[in-house]
């Protein structure tokens, strides 16, 4: 599916699907993060009130770092339930990108009360027995997923910023743990971090002694 335009405006089409089975508590869930090198993958879950109102909220990757932070504030303002859950790098090595996103899926929709009676997602198919729809590009589209990348991606941005601190010299605070030059150069210079993805072919290329030479361009 091609990518959305900025101009895209969310709307209820995907949660209305779930109210007209009687499913009122719809939760939009997104990550943050699966491309990074270094970091957790997070993850949000929301539950909007069911008043079909409009919302500013949208895509995070269409918003300035300034515009998501107010936007994640009204979102906790004015959500029904939410919760934001990380998969630090050791799951992400146990368990790989994918199933740590997914585990971390399952512990925010656990920790929503009052709990959803369905979900939609940005096409992550998570395995529940509540009813999903998983369309591609939903942060676009829907209101509550959204809600969720926005959470998702200021919340991550939180902590990276504090592993900045923590592991000072890498540039996480501006590069957020993704493939950046400054990020290469980083790695060449001080070798690997407690903070990045041993797995993640890069980091696993440098530690098996392969050389900045075999990282790729793009995470």
């Amino acid at each position: 599916m091609p990518s959305l335009p900025p101009s895209v405006t969310p709307d209820w089409a995907y949660e209305r699907e779930h109210w007209r089975r009687g499913y009122f508590r719809v939760a939009g869930v997104d990550e943050a993060g699966r491309g990074a090198w270094a970091g957790p993958v997070t993850v949000a879950a929301v539950i909007l009130p069911g008043l079909a109102l409009d919302y500013p909220f949208r895509d995070s990757k269409q918003l300035t770092a300034p515009v998501r932070e107010e936007y994640a504030a009204e979102v906790r303002r004015v959500a029904l339930a939410y919760a934001v859950e990380h998969a630090w790098p050791d799951e992400i090595d146990e368990l790989n990108i994918l199933g740590a996103t997914h585990a971390a899926a399952l512990r925010a929709l656990e920790r929503l009360n009052p709990p959803p009676q369905a979900l939609v997602t940005d096409y992550l198919k998570l395995r529940t027995k509540l009813p999903i729809s998983a369309p591609p590009k939903a942060d676009a589209l829907s209101y509550s997923v959204a809600a969720a990348s926005l959470l998702a991606k200021t919340g991550r941005d939180a902590v990276m910023r504090e592993l900045d601190l923590q592991h000072p010299g890498y540039g996480f605070a501006a590069h957020k743990g993704y493939g950046a030059p400054a990020h290469r150069a980083a790695l060449e210079e001080l070798g690997v971090s407690a903070a990045h993805r041993r797995t993640f072919a890069p980091i696993r290329r440098l530690l098996e002694g392969g050389g900045s030479s075999l990282f790729p361009l793009q995470p």
